[in-house]
């Protein structure tokens, strides 16, 4: 591992902050849920621990067990909203692995049969549409209850 400390000026880190803006879906004490900016597929979601850990293998087990509660919460409202046939979930370690921001981090993505998921660098979503896609998140949590 190259140099496999946590940064705390990391972008996750800094949306936690407040400093950058995201569209946020869901948050409790422990854990925030956002919106992709760069997304595969509509809806594509982040959750995220609030507690600073780099990836999997350095994160607090109380902080792991929060964060999937909270994925698991958020991919039933995110297969609601989006009325897709299934989910695919990825959580990425290090470069090797195909992490690029290093705060650890869940992406769920809503899928339907036959439709291939987006390149991850293909550019910013449209601000707007990002917005409706967490409005419609937020409701079907809200629905769930």
């Amino acid at each position: 591992m190259a140099d496999a400390h946590y940064d705390p000026d990391n972008i996750f880190a800094k949306i936690l902050r407040g400093e950058i803006p995201c569209h946020r879906i869901y948050e409790d004490a422990q854990t925030l849920a956002f919106m992709d900016v760069m997304p595969q597929g509509e809806g594509h979601t982040l959750v995220i621990p609030k507690a600073p850990a780099r990836g999997l293998l350095d994160a607090e087990p109380e902080s792991l067990a929060a964060l999937m509660a909270s994925v698991q919460r958020v991919a039933r409202a995110v297969k609601a909203a989006f009325q897709a046939d299934g989910l695919t979930l990825f959580q990425f370690n290090e470069p090797a692995g195909g992490q690029t921001v290093f705060h650890l981090h869940v992406h769920v993505i809503p899928r339907r049969e036959g439709v291939p998921l987006k390149r991850h660098e293909g550019g910013m979503a449209d601000n707007a549409v990002l917005a409706d896609h967490a409005a419609r998140i937020r409701a079907a949590l809200e629905a769930e209850g």
